[in-house]
């Protein structure tokens, strides 16, 4: 696959991430070209100023990284990474919140959305397939598009399971053309990352892109 590297977020959201870490992320994304880097929001305004004008897309996350968080705790830390910098914003939906059944998971999705969208930026949504059946799956899906989100994400990687195959061929199954998917958790190998896009995949979040682009 020749454009292999546009699809890759070069991700690090490990808890001991460090400056030095910020900048070896970033000189990552410049030396392979990735479509963009992931960083804790607490790095946004770093990494946005390494990064300036370059063509890399910096992606943050928001409720992390298990999504039941108030609502207005999520759109404030929206605002904060759109202030610093971020151009895409990773959205933990509230898991304990569908569960239950509640309407207000698809509320604070759409709340969040619109703010998003409002200043120009990207809103990706972390289901979680790791706490999720494959009929939860199909109704996150769901339930992310009519909330207006640009993509669904499968992982936090923080789950007892990250990305799987049969989840993003499901996904892409139920997810309207214009919904895109992002894969990501335990994405190690090129392999695994071409068989994830060919069933459906948009992104690949990972921490190997390095060793991905390089086989």
């Amino acid at each position: 696959m020749q454009n292999l590297h546009r699809y890759i977020e070069q991700t690090n959201l490990k808890p001991v991430i460090t400056a030095s870490d910020i900048d070896t992320l970033t000189q990552q994304a410049i030396q392979h070209n990735f479509r963009g880097i992931c960083v804790p929001p607490f790095w946004v305004k770093k990494a946005s100023r390494d990064i300036a004008d370059l063509d890399v897309q910096l992606v943050t996350v928001i409720g992390f990284p298990l999504g039941y968080q108030m609502t207005e705790v999520k759109m404030e830390e929206i605002k904060l990474a759109i202030r610093d910098g971020a151009d895409e914003l990773d959205i933990v939906m509230n898991i304990s919140s569908f569960k239950t059944g509640l309407p207000w998971t698809k509320i604070e999705l759409a709340k969040c959305s619109s703010l998003i969208h409002e200043h120009s930026c990207l809103v990706k949504v972390i289901i979680e397939t790791a706490y999720l059946n494959d009929s939860e799956i199909e109704t996150a899906c769901k339930l992310c598009a009519d909330a207006g989100v640009d993509f669904v994400k499968t992982s936090t990687g923080f789950a007892s399971e990250g990305a799987q195959l049969k989840h993003i061929e499901l996904m892409r199954k139920v997810l309207p053309s214009q919904v895109g998917i992002k894969s990501s958790g335990g994405i190690k190998t090129r392999e695994q990352a071409i068989q994830l896009i060919e069933a459906g995949a948009d992104r690949i979040g990972t921490s190997s892109g390095v060793e991905i682009v390089s086989v």
